[in-house]
């Protein structure tokens, strides 16, 4: 069912690491040449390419691009109680992280007379998608608001794909979410036309404007999502090229084998590509593991696709012969969730260098962070956590510095200025400070 990788006795480079340890093949390169042309057809023709990739992609031809203000209104209404008391409470802490991650404004006096100062700025406009495919997802209508929010961003907009069994509307979670929030622009567009939309806008045949540009499209998607946004990085900003989930687990023989198991299946369950990684010093865990996932595979209601994924190469158990050696294989790995599932996971999770989030010891899931733990479920995949951050209202702000010197705070570097200006054989530099001083 899956894979094992014994790396006990051996001493291996980061690189040899990287090699030896699974992970899923996402071709973009080859993804975007497939997307070329959807992503060119709606910057060419706008709306009504939008109309036609949706009935080509999602079955269903959408009356309205824009969704009516009126069917979010029923979407929130006719929202299940417990549902909506889990979507407040998740708003609810997931504001409170994010609100607090707003970074402060900074002022160096540099020298008497001399100042730099740092302001951050919210972007003008955000384009956020939230997939529709294999499972609906109205916990990422609330990590991307909320954290555009937080940061200050003045115009949001939403996109998630056209479903047929809906009448060619976004699923009702994802509107009922929007409307908690009070998101009152959201689109029936999905994939990469969806990416292409908030990247160049998009008309009607007639001009009428049915949405306008935005400075940055984030957001969790599939290889053709991720594979649009690379294709309009540099017309926008993105978070990131997301590719399948993925969870790696560090866990020593003191860790509850059916915890464990659970946690597998469950990043397994969104996708057939989705990687579930067991590192453990501990062989008898490993077999319990096994033991223990077996019949959980059995019972899930995703069993088809979790099975596959368990299955698949991205995924396997690795064997290592201590704790330390378990870090490593984790750093090296630089998994999207890390769950640290041994004696000392607190004293451990602060040696982790490379993860888009560290859950700690028995009772932090990922599915707490996916939903209602503060944190913020859009995080980096495939590796990317060697540089890369998860969503938060970093993703959303601009640092503008603001230089202020004075007459005499010039003048005691003005020599300094003409000395780098003249070895650079770039002299107006020199000259553009000396003429303040010339009579």
């Amino acid at each position: 069912m899956i894979s094992r990788i014994d790396l006990r006795g051996t001493t291996l480079t980061r690189r040899e690491l990287v090699a030896a340890l699974p992970r899923a093949e996402l071709d973009v390169e080859h993804a975007a040449q497939q997307v070329a042309p959807v992503v060119a057809d709606v910057r060419e023709r706008g709306a009504d390419a939008l109309r036609d990739w949706a009935e080509k992609f999602d079955h269903v031809r959408p009356q309205h691009l824009r969704v009516p203000a009126q069917a979010v209104a029923d979407a929130v209404a006719a929202l299940d109680p417990s549902v909506r008391a889990a979507l407040d409470e998740a708003i609810a802490r997931v504001r409170q992280v994010h609100q607090a991650q707003v970074p402060a404004p900074l002022t160096v006096q540099v020298a008497p007379g001399a100042q730099v100062r740092q302001r951050w700025l919210p972007v003008r406009r955000v384009g956020l998608y939230v997939p529709g495919g294999l499972a609906l997802y109205p916990s990422s209508v609330v990590m991307n608001v909320v954290a555009a929010q937080a940061a200050g961003v003045g115009s949001l907009a939403v996109a998630s794909p056209p479903q047929a069994a809906h009448g060619g509307l976004p699923d009702p979670g994802v509107l009922a979410t929007c409307g908690l929030l009070g998101v009152d622009e959201v689109y029936a567009a999905g994939g990469a036309q969806a990416v292409a939309m908030f990247a160049y806008g998009a008309d009607e045949a007639d001009a009428t404007v049915v949405c306008e540009p935005v400075d940055v499209v984030t957001g969790p998607g599939n290889v053709y999502v991720a594979a649009a946004k690379r294709l309009v990085r540099g017309v926008v900003g993105i978070d990131a090229e997301a590719g399948p989930t993925e969870v790696a687990i560090l866990a020593d023989a003191s860790a509850n084998p059916d915890h464990v198991a659970a946690d597998m299946l469950s990043q397994a369950e969104h996708d057939p590509l989705a990687a579930s990684v067991l590192v453990t010093d501990s062989p008898e865990l490993a077999d319990a593991v096994v033991g223990a996932l077996a019949p959980r595979l059995a019972a899930t209601a995703n069993r088809e696709r979790a099975t596959a994924a368990l299955a698949g190469a991205q995924s396997a158990i690795v064997l290592v012969d201590d704790m330390a050696a378990g870090l490593a294989v984790v750093d090296a790995y630089g998994a999207e969730h890390l769950e640290i599932q041994a004696e000392g996971a607190a004293a451990l999770a602060e040696q982790v260098t490379s993860a888009g989030a560290v859950f700690v010891g028995a009772y932090s899931p990922v599915s707490l962070g996916d939903y209602v733990a503060g944190s913020n479920h859009v995080l980096p995949t495939g590796g990317a956590a060697h540089y890369s951050s998860g969503l938060g209202v970093h993703s959303y702000v601009r640092a503008v510095q603001v230089i202020e010197y004075d007459a005499d705070a010039l003048a005691a570097v003005a020599h300094h200025v003409v000395a780098l200006a003249d070895v650079e054989q770039l002299p107006a530099h020199g000259e553009a400070v000396a003429a303040r001083f010339t009579e």
